[in-house]
């Protein structure tokens, strides 16, 4: 692919890249905030004293923030205001990361099971929680969970495990319970962090230590690769006819590296986003 059109520098610490009604939103996690991009440019819609805050929208289009410090959930409303939209104490007081949210509006959220940095690997869970508000704990076992998504027939979660080096899968059951766990791809060498699915059945998933972000068949098989000058933290696909890959990146473990290093960058894609996020 080509080199990458730089979209907006100056981010802190960019993470949870989504496509939303024709827009790109993301946070970054260093300046706390939700930040949208189109032609006119970054627009902040939100500021949350927390880190991370992994974003994902309901079915009705409302934006729902992972606010980990809080160990909740929060819900945007159409006025701009942010509301208590459910507590995840009760399943874990660990940092809680990436979120995504089906068709129904159950929102699974992973939790790593561990302090990070610094702390003692632990095991990390997913959390369900129903649009009545349910937080229920749906499994566990997962070695540094970072990104998910869910196919677009719904019936199909995925998860990175960063820590042991693939990506794992889980039918969703009629009532939103995960069964059936498996591994959708082994990424030897690689570490994926941020994925998003493409109209091909296809997945993409961010590396930071490598930086890249790597196109892989289910199964395994790697159709493309991007590389950047940093750390590619987490990535998510438009959904128009000019396809593009949107990738959040920055200097990861660089002492010398000076200010925000944060980027988006975006490549020409082979096929639109799909599924959720």
């Amino acid at each position: 692919m080509s080199t990458p059109e730089v979209v907006l520098n100056g981010i802190v610490f960019g993470e949870s890249p989504r496509w939303h009604d024709g827009r790109l939103w993301f946070s970054d996690w260093g300046a706390n905030q939700v930040i949208v991009v189109d032609e006119h440019g970054p627009e902040v819609v939100a500021t949350i004293p927390s880190f991370p805050m992994c974003i994902d929208f309901l079915p009705d289009g409302r934006l729902v923030i992972v606010d980990s410090a809080a160990r909740r959930l929060l819900r945007r409303e159409p006025d701009g205001s942010l509301v208590a939209y459910a507590d995840l104490s009760p399943v874990s007081d660990k940092p809680w990361n990436d979120i995504v949210i089906d068709e129904r509006g159950n929102a699974y959220v992973n939790n790593i099971g561990f302090d990070f940095p610094g702390g003692d690997f632990v095991p990390g869970v997913i959390a369900r929680i129903t649009p009545t508000g349910e937080v229920r704990q749906v499994a566990d076992g997962l070695a540094f969970p970072n990104g998910m998504a869910i196919t677009a027939d719904g019936t199909t979660l995925i998860v990175a495990e960063s820590y042991a080096n693939k990506l794992t899968a889980y039918d969703i059951a009629a009532d939103g319970e995960l069964t059936d766990r498996r591994v959708w791809a082994a990424t030897p060498g690689d570490h994926p962090d941020g994925i998003c699915l493409d109209t091909d059945g296809q997945l993409w998933y961010a590396d930071v230590g490598n930086q890249h972000c790597v196109r892989v068949r289910e199964g395994g098989e790697v159709s493309e690769t991007v590389t950047l000058d940093r750390g590619a933290f987490a990535c998510t696909l438009s959904r128009d006819g000019d396809p593009r890959l949107y990738v959040v990146g920055q200097s990861w473990g660089d002492a010398e590296a000076t200010g925000p290093t944060g980027q988006v960058v975006a490549f020409p894609a082979p096929a639109p986003g799909a599924g959720r996020p």
